[in-house]
């Protein structure tokens, strides 16, 4: 009978540190789970079910390791918020499939993605045709993000991509959309923003530019 409660009393105990470690570590949907994540959900979930499977154990042995992977987690979330190029190898980036009704196989290869996943992932969305798709892009979870052509009689989507993150230029979405660093620049100044590296977001579409500064920029 002691053997039993035991089990409970480490499956209670257990399940509420691990919903605890989880709510501490963020929201995030499962299907946006980024590599990291999955990794460390993995192998807690694994100290956890060892723990309960040999409950001779001291259960500090399973409570230190679990708690030393939502620190590590923790930490390198943090550090992804503030490093862009550390997010970027975390996590990934978005990646453009499909740039103004062109598949860009090239993009494809490097991400190791090949039509039969782009077309599955096109009929999730009820598209059945490529030609029928402006723009589609891999997000860095898998999900693929898809803008439609509209009808001739209306005007197409125009693509919002983000020319500068946490201060850095992006140089890549520049020359997606023809332009280049020296015209963003100039573009900024008329704005009455000199430096970048107080922008932490700024994306341009439809002529019109959205910057958001960093916080410590705001009064």
């Amino acid at each position: 009978m002691e053997f039993y409660i035991t089990i409970l009393a480490r499956t209670l105990f257990l399940y509420f540190l691990i919903v605890l470690i989880f709510r501490l570590m963020g929201k995030r949907e499962i299907g946006e789970l980024s590599i990291l994540d999955l990794v460390v959900f993995i192998m807690i979930a694994e100290m956890a079910v060892t723990a309960i499977e040999a409950p001779s154990d001291p259960l500090i042995n399973t409570v230190i390791p679990m708690l030393i992977l939502m620190i590590i987690q923790i930490s390198l979330a943090y550090l992804s918020l503030k490093n862009q190029k550390i997010r970027h190898i975390l996590d990934g980036k978005p990646t453009i499939i499909i740039n103004r009704g062109k598949v860009d196989e090239q993009a494809m290869r490097t991400q190791r993605y090949n039509f039969d996943d782009l077309m599955t992932q096109l009929r999730d969305k009820n598209i059945n045709n490529v030609a029928d798709v402006e723009f589609a892009i891999l997000e860095p979870t898998g999900k693929l993000s898809v803008i439609e052509r509209q009808k001739k009689n209306k005007k197409q989507p125009e693509l919002q991509l983000p020319l500068i993150v946490d201060g850095n230029i992006q140089d890549e979405n520049l020359l997606t959309i023809n332009k280049n660093n020296l015209w963003l620049r100039q573009q900024l100044r008329k704005l009455g923003y000199k430096d970048t590296k107080q922008i932490s977001l700024c994306t341009y579409g439809k002529g019109i530019f959205f910057i958001d500064l960093k916080d410590e920029d705001k009064n």
